[in-house]
């Protein structure tokens, strides 16, 4: 059954936004969790009505979403959650077709993508809404890592996997790599983008320390649900402090 677990709610207010929470029992590792509570936050500084749906396997679709946001999680959490994805693979085509604004982190980075190979040779088959392939490899790219994004700026976040991501034609990457490894070791390059869906290796958690990346997010929602986005709130000194001192700690 589908858990709304939190709803607030302004009086006369209509600015609800429905943020779709991707299998947080498998996949939620690294502090990822800490990407719904971020967004929704700032979301509310914003002057919107967060309301967070989980979906976890043989859960319903909900009749409407703004947001899509998923973690990441170990090789067999992946494999609980990708036969129930590609059931709704048609839902989410449709979803990134209309610019719904999703952030995809890691596992679920590479489930909508086109195949997920595992480092043992099981291939996990995506839904193909990124043009990306993974494969596992034997060594893992960890440690604290710094992206430059042309539309989205300093990117800072905390890398933690072994599969080697590479891109087609129908993806950009999210940003070339100042520090770490990204996708893979050698392309210089992190992450994915095709319309406004966002996959990424960033754990973190990402959303925190990237103010830049929510106001993406939520500001594509609600031009999308109303018509406009004007933000209203700044970066606190608190995030600007995080930010700086992730980009000091060895990898």
């Amino acid at each position: 059954m589908t858990d709304v677990h939190e709803a607030t709610k302004v009086a006369g207010s209509t600015r609800e936004l429905v943020i779709l929470s991707l299998y947080p029992r498998d996949m939620n590792i690294y502090g990822d969790r800490g990407n719904v509570l971020a967004l929704t936050r700032r979301a509310r500084a914003h002057g919107y009505d967060p309301v967070v749906i989980d979906l976890n396997p043989g859960d319903p679709m909900p009749a409407h979403v703004d947001v899509v946001i998923g973690g990441g999680g170990q090789d067999s959490g992946q494999g609980r959650v990708a036969a129930d994805l590609l059931d709704r693979k048609a839902d989410f085509h449709a979803l990134a077709e209309v610019g719904t604004p999703m952030l995809l982190v890691c596992g679920l980075y590479q489930l909508f993508g086109h195949r997920f190979i595992t480092h043992t040779g099981e291939t996990l088959e995506g839904i193909g809404v990124l043009d990306v392939e993974t494969r596992g490899g034997s060594d893992r790219m960890i440690g604290n890592i710094v992206l430059e994004s042309d539309d989205l700026g300093e990117i800072i976040g905390y890398e933690n996997h072994s599969g080697n991501t590479t891109l087609g034609p129908g993806s950009r990457p999210l940003g070339r790599v100042l520090q770490g490894a990204g996708n893979n070791p050698t392309s210089g390059e992190e992450g994915a983008r095709t319309r406004n869906v966002i996959g990424t290796y960033l754990h973190g958690s990402l959303l925190p320390k990237n103010p830049a990346v929510i106001d993406f997010l939520i500001g594509e929602a609600a031009k999308a649900r109303y018509g406009t986005f004007a933000p209203s709130v700044e970066v606190s000194e608190t995030v600007t402090r995080a930010r700086a001192s992730a980009k000091r700690r060895p990898r």
